[in-house]
């Protein structure tokens, strides 16, 4: 059995679809042979972990060709998928899977698409609305409509040698070796709508520093570097560090793998409703993630040691980019008394389990 699986193209959705990639290797066993079509950018979040046999890269943006077009498509036909799995819900990928020539193609209905498949999903609706269900269980629903028994939802994830040689670096360089660990994860790649101020954070960060003798370590991407130097500004603590600490040199590299494993070294995760916040469930750390646009029941991990926090406003949750009307409430509002007290009570749990 050869299985085609569409991942989705952000990073915390493909955490959220391992309890997927998980089923559907239980299910079908290893004597089948299943492959991840991806983008380039998210393959990083699977590094380490054994589900996928192997990858086919994708980007119709590209400017490489075998990324994208006959080139792309002479891949996928290449490999005779007898099942592609699409948890994206673009016309693109349904028609990619068809180019395939899998003779079953499973996936969600979503207008046109759905003639290309040969097996879809429908959406829960209320009245004329899709219902708010979880990304994760959204995924896994594709896996029982093959057979898949019940699984569980723990997300799931790895890291590799050069990553955890890379924090040791982190840890020993800022000196973190001797104090927990809380990291502060501040990006939103899906736009500004979902950023905590780095005044609150870097409040935030001086305090935990402050009352508890923590680290604080504020991790980054690459488009991420003067947001992390602004927070570390804002706590002006000497135990508030980040990714871009001078100490580390200039432009020091920052892979996913390097974000992942500094995740699951730590104590505790305080994070906006980004693409990282998602590693701290799938290593077992304790997480409080600030929502703000969007709706917390899309993103639902099911994880007992998360706290969500959200501030409601009658305009939201928008789901835009950008604050459409420029005050951006629904974040600036969430204090940093709120994220605190919650912080206290991650800790003290924390200790608790410890004795």
């Amino acid at each position: 059995m050869k299985l085609g699986i569409f991942l989705p193209n952000w990073v915390g959705d493909v955490v959220m679809a391992t309890p997927t990639l998980r089923a559907l290797r239980n299910h079908f066993g290893p004597q089948s042979r299943m492959v991840g079509i991806m983008r380039p950018y998210v393959a990083d979040v699977l590094a380490g972990t054994s589900w996928l046999d192997d990858q086919i890269f994708c980007n119709p943006r590209s400017k490489d060709r075998d990324l994208r077009g006959w080139r792309f498509w002479q891949r996928l036909r290449e490999e005779k998928f007898d099942l592609a799995i699409l948890m994206t819900n673009s016309i693109r990928t349904a028609l990619w899977s068809r180019i395939s020539g899998a003779p079953e193609r499973v996936g969600y209905a979503h207008g046109p698409r759905s003639l290309l498949l040969t097996h879809h999903l429908r959406r829960a609706m209320i009245g004329r609305k899709f219902a708010p269900t979880p990304t994760l269980d959204f995924y896994l629903e594709l896996a029982y409509a093959v057979g898949c028994p019940i699984e569980s939802p723990r997300m799931e994830l790895a890291t590799l040698p050069p990553d955890e040689a890379a924090a040791d670096h982190v840890w020993r360089t800022l000196n973190l070796e001797q104090k927990p660990v809380v990291i502060l994860n501040s990006g939103a790649a899906y736009g500004a709508s979902k950023l905590w101020p780095p005044e609150y954070f870097g409040e935030l960060g001086r305090r935990i520093a402050a009352d508890y003798g923590h680290m604080v370590l504020v991790i980054c991407g690459p488009n991420e570097r003067t947001l992390a130097r602004e927070i570390v500004s804002h706590a002006s603590h000497p135990r508030v560090v980040s990714l871009v600490d001078p100490r580390l040199g200039e432009n020091y590299p920052l892979p996913l793998g390097l974000s992942k494993a500094c995740v699951r070294r730590s104590q505790l995760m305080i994070t906006t409703d980004s693409g990282p916040r998602h590693f701290a469930p799938a290593f077992d750390v304790p997480v409080i993630t600030m929502f703000g646009p969007t709706p917390i029941s899309l993103s639902e991990t099911h994880f007992s040691k998360a706290i969500h926090l959200h501030r409601e406003v009658d305009c939201g949750p928008c789901l835009q980019r950008e604050c459409p009307l420029k005050h951006h409430r629904c974040m600036r509002e969430l204090t940093v008394d709120q994220v605190y007290r919650a912080v206290q009570v991650q800790l003290q749990s924390k200790r608790g389990q410890a004795a």
